[in-house]
Parts: structure tokens; sequence; C-alpha cells
């Protein structure tokens, strides 16, 4: 019994530092993809400290629950070869992380640098996200995913600042410096999957990122990079 107490404080621990070191947009994909299997595990250990089958069997029951609802719904890939891949894809620059989810065309993303570091943007003001873009506007790649956002955001923020846009404005993607490790993340797919699911990636996320679409010329040329690098790998 001791051991186990002592086993479980130290999982306890790691648990909580890696909680106070890793990024919150990191950290809630996590959650989504490991949280049933902490329901059954914390029923596990609950049988075993507390010596109460029916308060184990009641978490695991619900870790259970949880895990195939989120199957259901995407937020777990199905297992196989790139099964249907993640319904969010991941743009990473040197001062932004943006995640897009697929079928919605949501974003939201997390301030690497700067006087914002650690911060979501959607816990940003206008005026916050404006000190942001100047903070970064010798950034073309990351200047090109806060304006992306912004258009998400505040549609009409460019007439606002009309003033502002010009300097540091982003042009399209540099292309082919973009690893395949990327191409998946960009793509919401996980290693191995084949031509054909790339291909499906790429139109449903150009339904929503293209710019005759509401999206960004920025987006929708990381989404073109990210399709050429993985079926390049495949030919």
């Amino acid at each position: 019994m001791g051991t186990t107490i002592v086993l479980f404080l130290a999982l306890l621990f790691v648990g909580l530092i890696i909680f106070a070191y890793t990024p919150a947009a990191t950290l809630a994909a996590w959650l989504r993809a490991i949280l049933p299997l902490l329901l059954v595990g914390f029923g596990i250990v609950a049988a075993i400290l507390f010596k109460s089958v029916g308060l184990g069997a009641m978490f695991a029951f619900a870790g259970f629950a949880l895990w195939r609802r989120m199957r259901s719904v995407g937020a777990i890939p199905s297992p196989g070869r790139g099964g249907g891949g993640p319904r969010r894809s991941s743009v990473r620059s040197a001062a932004l992380e943006m995640e897009l989810d697929h079928e919605s065309g949501a974003m939201n993303g997390m301030v690497l640098v700067g006087r914002h570091e650690g911060r979501e943007l959607e816990a940003l003001t206008l005026e916050e996200l404006y000190e942001l873009r100047l903070e970064i506007s010798d950034d073309g790649d990351s200047l090109g995913l806060l304006d992306a956002y912004l258009d998400r955001r505040f549609p009409a923020w460019r007439e606002d600042r009309q003033g502002d846009v010009g300097a540091g404005q982003a042009g399209a993607a540099r292309a082919g410096s973009m690893s395949e490790e990327e191409a998946y993340q960009v793509l919401g797919l996980t290693a191995g999957a084949d031509a054909a699911e790339i291909r499906s990636a790429h139109r449903r996320l150009m339904k929503t990122a293209h710019p005759d679409s509401g999206g960004s010329t920025f987006l929708a040329a990381k989404i073109n990079e990210a399709k050429d690098v993985l079926l390049k790998s495949h030919s």
C-alpha cells in the first residue's frame, strides 16, 4: 500500500511539472487524446487505494464512454495508417503556433515569443493583437499566420487599420522550407498517410482556408506546399 501511494504521488508530481511547462495549445491536444486513459487509470488506482471496485469501475466506464464519444466525433483518430487523421491542423512559425479546425475553419493559436509569450490569441484584445503584429513585423511567416487569424476573428480589421497594414505586409509562404513532419501537421495527418488521404485532407482544408472561402493566401500556400511535399515523397 505504501509503495502504491508513493508511486501515485511521484506520478502526480511529474504530471504537475509537465503541466506547468507545456504550452496551453499543446497541452489541450494531449488532454483530448489521453483523458479517457487517465479516467481508466484513476479508476484502477481508486479501486486499489480505496478498495472500492464499484468506484473504480465507475471511472473506468466513464473513460471508455468518453473514448467512444471522442472517436465518434473525430477527436481521436481511428487506428490504421493515417486513419482519417485528426480534425485539426497545426502550423508553427518562430513566433506563433496556430491550430485550424478542418470542419469549421476556426483558428486559435499560442504566442511563443515577446511580451505576450504563453498567451492564446483568443485571449488577446484587438489592440494587443495589433501590438503583437508590430513585434513580429520582420517575420513573414508569423505575420502571415497572425493576419490569417485577424481575418477570421475581425474581418474588418484591415479597413480599420489601413495605415498600419502596409508595414511588414505578409506575402506568400516561403516555398521549399517545409519538412515532411511539418507537412503532416499542416494537413492534420499522421505519418504514413497514403496519397489518397493526402489529397482528401488537402481538399477538405482548402474549403475553409482558401481566400475565396474567407481564408488567406498565406494559409492556402502552406496547405498547397504541404500537399506537394508529401506527394513528392510518394512519387
